[in-house]
This record gives C-alpha cells, sequence and structure tokens, in this order.
C-alpha cells in the first residue's frame, strides 16, 4: 500500500490510501476545532444521555469519507492476522460498494491494527467526540443539512418522521456508499443512517465527567461484554436516531446486520 498525493474537492481536502490497484480509501482531512457536544434541551426527541451540553476542543485527524465498505473490508482481511481472524464477508445485504455490516466493535479493531501495520501510518475507531465533530463540520441543527430529515437525503426508516418531514420509502436493506450525495461541509458523506458506526468508546450513561479534548472515554481493550457507543442511525431505525447527537450502543463481541463504521487517522500525510 502506498499514499497518493492529496486533492482537492469542493472546500474539503482528502488524500487517498491505495489498498490495491482497484481499491483506494479516501481520507478526509478535519479540520482542529471546537464545538458544543450534546443536544440543547429544545431539540426534538433529543434523549437524556445527549446531556449536559459541553465545549469540546478537537485536534486535526483525518476521517474515512464514507463508512467502510465491502470491497474495502475484503482487502484489508485478506492481510495478515494482528490479534484475532476476520471473516472475508460477514456482510447481509451484498454489494463492492455497500458498506460492511455484520461486524464487531473487535473485528472493526482488527481491521484498523491490519490497516495500521500495513501502511504504517496510525488508523483506528473514532472517538466518540472526533465523530460528532466531523458529522456537524460547524451545524449546530439536528442533521448536518438542516431541522429534519427525508428519505430523499438518507436511508432510514421512512415510515417515520421526524420535526415536520415527510415520509417516504423504507428501503429495508442498506444503500450503497454516497447514494445520496449529501456531503458535509468537511467532505463527509452517509454520517446519518444506512449503518450505525462504531466508535472506540464505551458507552456512558450521560455526559457527566466526558473528556473536553477529544479523546476517548475508555479504554482502548473492550471486554466482549462490554458496551461501545455506535453513531450514525441505520436503515432499519427511525429518524430521530440519524440525528448528530444521538448515541447508540451494542456489546463489543456483537455483530449486527445494521452495524458498521469508518476509521479515523491522525498521521502526518506528507
Amino acid at each position: 500500500m502506498n499514499l497518493t498525493q492529496k486533492r482537492e474537492k469542493r472546500t474539503a481536502q482528502y488524500y487517498i490510501e491505495t489498498l490495491n490497484s482497484n481499491t483506494t480509501l479516501d481520507m478526509v482531512l478535519v479540520p482542529s476545532g471546537s464545538f458544543l457536544m450534546g443536544s440543547p434541551d429544545d431539540e426534538p426527541e433529543r434523549s437524556p444521555d445527549e446531556s449536559p451540553q459541553h465545549s469540546v476542543i478537537v485536534p486535526a485527524f483525518s476521517m474515512a469519507r464514507y463508512p467502510i465498505t465491502q470491497q474495502q473490508w475484503r482487502v484489508v482481511a485478506a492481510l495478515p492476522e494482528v490479534d484475532r481472524p476476520l471473516e472475508p464477508d460477514p456482510s447481509h445485504f451484498k454489494g463492492d460498494n455497500r458498506p460492511v455490516e455484520g461486524v464487531s466493535w473487535h473485528d472493526a479493531t482488527e481491521f484498523c491494527d491490519r490497516l495500521t501495520q500495513a501502511t504504517r501510518r496510525p488508523y483506528r475507531l473514532p472517538s466518540e467526540a472526533e465523530w460528532e465533530y466531523a458529522c456537524r463540520a460547524g451545524t449546530t441543527t439536528p442533521f448536518y443539512f438542516g431541522n429534519t430529515i427525508i428519505p430523499e437525503l438518507a436511508n432510514y426508516d421512512g415510515n417515520s418522521t421526524y420535526n415536520d418531514g415527510s415520509q417516504g420509502e423504507y428501503r429495508g436493506e442498506t444503500t450503497p456508499v454516497d447514494h445520496f450525495g449529501t456531503a458535509n461541509a468537511f467532505g463527509l458523506c452517509d454520517m446519518h443512517g444506512n449503518v450505525w458506526e462504531w466508535c472506540q468508546d464505551n458507552r456512558h450513561e450521560n455526559y457527566e465527567g466526558a473528556p473536553v479534548d477529544g479523546s476517548t472515554w475508555v479504554n482502548l481493550e473492550a471486554a466482549e461484554n462490554a458496551s461501545c457507543v455506535l453513531r450514525s442511525g441505520g436503515w432499519d431505525f427511525d429518524p430521530r436516531s440519524c440525528r448528530s447527537a444521538t448515541r447508540g450502543s451494542y456489546v463489543a463481541g456483537e455483530r449486527g446486520v445494521n452495524v458498521g463504521f469508518r476509521v479515523v487517522c491522525v498521521a502526518s500525510r506528507t
């Protein structure tokens, strides 16, 4: 694997990790900054675990533009094992450009470790703070595209509505990444819906005592039965679950047809 020259698109900056001759990984450069993490008291359908809203300063990092796809998964799963074996084709909904799902927190961490070993750059899961900061991209609304969501913008259960949004298609499965073409201001896509995304953090009941520097709120080696954070919402969940502030969780050793992930990296790109 090698690193190609970074490129410009819209106002976002990217670099491309080459995984093999026909598989790449687009990484978006997320600038440092501060934001209010959590939801305000008047946000519709918010949950108590999104409180208290608090200011977090996040150092710069890079994040995968899309959730890890099945094609990317197969390439990295074929690399030498670091700590545990990986199923080469775990997804229920098949498609090279669909997000990989059916992977545990430990599977996702092994993927990052194999990618790190091959590239000599430190790939990992995002912290929960990094994920929300990247998703919001400077916005304070429930979604990075505004106050409501419709099925023409994201993949979720379109039978349900949120904040005066309209009903629409319930697809009942994942969609290919960038199916909707709705990147945020940082250039990230699919941050709302499609598959839930693993974060490094263990689940906490609220933000009392949460770090304010963007770091992970846990040790990095979660037990098989530990509860770890999920973000983004999924194809079979209601629209409130797709909000920027929504906090989900799942047992680290479990796998679900609505759970995938994306990676981050903090290495120099020169």
